[in-house]
């Protein structure tokens, strides 16, 4: 071996390890006692390592990274606070069954619970949101502890990616010296030839993980089949998606493909959350995709309707309020796929938990189906077609509606003047984006309006979203490192506040080399809680709620080195949106508007699409 001392060779064997397991990237923030592990990184010829110089950044950064590709970026920090500043994105990941893999330098263990400097409990640091934890041991050139080290950097990649995937946590105590000094005696020159297998490992990973998905039995298969086929009103609901779980997947959440062969045998309609991988795509023209329920599932357009009779769910709970009332209301039977076999319908309606993989137990369905035609046709059948026609229908006058209002600004008094909203502006981002194109959007009021504004299209956009725990931090670090593992355009839509929460994250442009098109809405704080009754009391509304904060963002384009414009019309974001996809560098475009009119035009709007459709 060639390591200069014991810290050296321990850090090599774990990030080796971690290579040979099919790392590609790691994050590393600068610190003194993960040195070791930062080295190690940085020499590793088959490794790039994203360098931030805060770790909460850093974190979202990985997790960026991992929700575009299903596979993890470890993260690097020093001892102390800096571990501490990964939780929020760790709660995120677990939530979002996000991938990660978290390396947390540590003093040795005689300094822990002692006053020393920089030194804090970090064994199960981040308690039940990771799926696995380890305390390594410390650092020692023996052939059964190096055998140990390969083996928990194979299960840490294995249970980071596993079902459900999320945030695993190995803790590495190191002592001095950290940096790779030589240090006579400390590694036995004659290791390699005493502990092959220790120092040196196999030919690929030291141990290799086959995972394994749920599947149901056929005649479980053959009963839900029955029941999908016997149905009159059959509906496919899809939630925000999981990451891609493979490392050839190029996109996130169940192939398009196959639930719109299920979608064509049971004639059963597709509500697509924007964030669920099938809202857009090239099967959103041929197949029954909606998107435009957020703005009528209401009294006025569906009180006469007939309640769906079964229900296929799968993916996390919608982002629209008025579908998971909807469903919460519906007299039907809810078949929620979750390959984890866990809960995420918070209105606590669905009636049956199917714990197997959903994509393939969809493909399975359509088999089935398709065999039994006969099963699947007759007065079902026809009943079926109306039922989907009707969606199709509303769906068609709903965007129809919307084009109308918009082309006319004076109808139905939407508009005092010229008025503009914030889903026009999230809604000409959607439409205007590349094909392909990685679209990150924000929590709060970008989410909702991409829900209710954000069209079906056919181009191949990846939509991501952090719904996990539904946060507004990290928001850019976690666009940059979505766009890091791609070399399609990244477009990122988001609020004035969370662009506040992590600026910091602007620093991986530079640092990373991470190129987008960052749409700023600038509603000047908390327009989200125009949504909520706290409206009717101010005070304290407009300053403990709303909470303006009176920033100009301009700053930020020479601080950050990116292009910085303010636009105030549609038509100037549309001509600075497009241009920038032509442009080198980051563009940052912030269109300033006003809260509370914007509010009440979202209200109008939705009132006099849902009277047109409601007569």
């Amino acid at each position: 071996m060639t390591a200069p001392n014991r810290n050296a060779l321990w850090a090599e064997t774990l990030i080796e390890e971690l290579v040979a397991g099919g790392v590609e990237a790691v994050c590393a923030a600068p610190g003194s006692r993960s040195t070791p592990l930062t080295v190690a990184a940085d020499e590793h010829p088959d490794l790039t390592v994203f360098s931030h110089l805060d770790e909460r950044s850093a974190a979202y950064f990985a997790l960026g990274r991992a929700r575009r590709t299903g596979e993890p970026t470890p993260l690097i920090c020093t001892s102390g606070t800096a571990a501490a500043n990964f939780h929020p994105a760790v709660i995120e990941a677990s939530q979002a069954r996000v991938p990660m893999v978290l390396l947390t330098a540590d003093r040795p263990p005689e300094l822990r619970d002692s006053g020393a400097n920089q030194t804090i409990d970090q064994e199960k640091l981040f308690g039940d949101a990771v799926r696995w934890f380890r305390d390594l041991p410390e650092p020692e050139p023996t052939g059964r502890k190096l055998r140990r080290l390969r083996t928990d950097a194979a299960r840490a990649l294995a249970e980071a990616t596993g079902v459900p995937a999320g945030p695993v946590h190995l803790n590495v105590p190191f002592r001095k010296p950290l940096e790779p000094t030589e240090v006579p005696g400390d590694v036995p020159e004659d290791l390699a030839e005493r502990e092959p297998l220790g120092a040196a490992g196999r030919d690929g990973p030291y141990v290799r993980t086959t995972g394994g998905r749920p599947t149901l039995d056929d005649a479980a298969l053959g009963r839900l089949a029955d029941e999908l086929a016997a149905a009159t009103r059959p509906l496919i609901v899809a939630g925000p998606a999981d990451p891609a779980t493979a490392r050839d997947a190029t996109a996130p959440g169940v192939d398009p493909n196959a639930v719109s062969r299920l979608s064509s045998e049971l004639a059963a309609p597709i509500l697509a959350d924007p964030l669920s991988g099938l809202r857009f795509g090239s099967h959103a023209d041929a197949a029954p995709v909606i998107g435009g329920y957020d703005g009528y599932l209401d009294d006025r357009v569906v009180g006469d309707w007939p309640d769906p009779d079964v229900v296929v769910r799968f993916g996390a709970s919608p982002t629209s309020k008025p579908l998971r009332n909807y469903l919460r209301d519906a007299d039907a039977r809810q078949y929620l796929l979750d390959p984890a076999g866990e809960w995420r319908e918070a209105t606590f309606t669905a009636t049956d938990v199917v714990a197997a993989d959903p994509e393939r137990t969809i493909r399975g369905l359509a088999d089935r189906l398709s065999a039994d035609a006969a099963a699947a046709s007759g007065d079902a059948t026809g009943s079926a077609n109306a039922w989907r026609d009707r969606w199709l229908a509303a769906e068609r006058d709903y965007w129809a509606g919307i084009e109308e209002l918009d082309d006319d600004p004076g109808d139905d008094e939407l508009y005092e003047g010229d008025e503009l909203y914030e889903g026009a502006v999230v809604a000409a981002a959607i439409e205007r984006a590349p094909d392909p194109a990685t679209v990150f959007v924000s929590n709060s009021m970008p989410v909702r309006d991409l829900d209710r504004f954000g069209r079906p299209r056919e181009s191949d956009l990846s939509v991501l979203g952090n719904r996990g725990a539904s946060g507004i931090d990290g928001i850019a670090s976690t666009a940059l490192g979505a766009g890091s593992a791609t070399d399609d355009p990244l477009v990122l839509v988001t609020g004035d506040l969370a662009y506040y929460h992590d600026m910091n994250g602007l620093l991986a442009v530079a640092r990373c080399g991470v190129d987008a098109t960052i749409v700023l809405i600038n509603n000047d704080g908390g327009g989200i809680f125009h949504l909520l009754p706290i409206e009717e009391f101010d005070p304290p509304f407009t300053e403990q709620f709303k909470t303006p904060h009176g920033l100009d963002f301009a700053p930020t384009g020479e601080l950050y080195g990116v292009d910085f414009s303010r636009v105030e019309t549609l038509a100037a974001f549309r001509d600075a949106y497009d241009a920038s996809f032509a442009a080198s560098g980051t563009q940052v475009i912030e269109f300033r508007i006003d809260g509370e009119a914007s509010h009440r035009t979202r209200e109008a709007i939705h009132d006099a699409v849902c009277e047109r459709l409601g007569r």
